[in-house]
């Protein structure tokens, strides 16, 4: 599949234009460091004033990381997910929600893809937790138990990961990045962000419906990988047992 730009119609640019021009300003002394950082590098080519071009894109990714995007309908069967991160290939939607979604939207769209997901996967560190964690959820892909924990991982990581950054609260998720009402919703609320525990990640069910009421807080990237290390001794002994 590929990106049919001509098919973007005037609303569309315009709700892409609002969305970034919201966002972009709010998350500045609320986003980590290596978002802002990566965001700042896509500039060229990532921007409020039109939807972005997939091909440009994948030219800034895979010079940097060798990361791409790849373009699918919508959500991707689970096991097609990690085959695709362990390949260092991004999975994205085209198209965008509508004007009456700009507050809203339940499954993602391409605003939530590329501008919440892509832009850390110019960081050499991220990346590689990426590549990692899509290498092991397809190696254990016919685990239902594996796979519902690396589901939760994911969720409280990824998508609604938050951080404690020069002792200051940052929010790095992809979840709340992309989302103006849920990025003030965390920075209002930084007591329900707890210490991370994998033990208890791997424990804790979400909602999609909803506004988080826990975030798992890590100190730096370096978390991550240490958490996909940990979770993959503790998936050996749940075999094992």
């Amino acid at each position: 599949m590929q990106q049919e730009y001509d098919r973007y119609t005037a609303a569309d640019q315009e709700v892409w234009r609002q969305l970034f021009s919201r966002q972009e300003p709010n998350i500045q002394d609320k986003a980590g460091e290596v978002y802002l950082r990566c965001l700042r590098e896509m500039k060229p080519v990532l921007h409020a004033d039109a939807i972005p071009r997939f091909p440009e894109l994948n030219r800034v990714l895979t010079d940097q990381n060798g990361w791409s995007i790849e373009v699918v309908k919508g959500l991707v069967e689970v096991s097609e997910f990690f085959n695709l991160l362990r390949q260092r290939r991004f999975p994205s939607s085209t198209w965008l929600r509508k004007p009456t979604q700009l507050d809203y939207l339940e499954e993602p769209d391409m605003f939530h893809d590329i501008f919440g997901h892509v832009p850390q996967l110019m960081d050499e560190q991220y990346a590689a937790f990426m590549q990692r964690f899509g290498e092991f959820g397809y190696r254990n892909r016919h685990d239902p138990e594996v796979v519902t924990q690396l589901q939760r991982l994911y969720w409280f990581t990824i998508e609604f990961g938050v951080l404690r950054e020069q002792e200051r609260f940052r929010i790095y998720g992809a979840g709340i990045l992309s989302s103006f009402a849920e990025t003030n919703h965390v920075m209002d609320h930084s007591e329900l962000a707890v210490p991370f525990d994998i033990q208890r990640i791997i424990q804790t069910d979400y909602d999609l419906s909803r506004i988080q009421e826990i975030y798992f807080q890590i100190e730096s990237f370096d978390d991550l990988y240490q958490a996909i290390r940990d979770y993959e001794g503790i998936a050996r002994r749940q075999t094992m047992a």
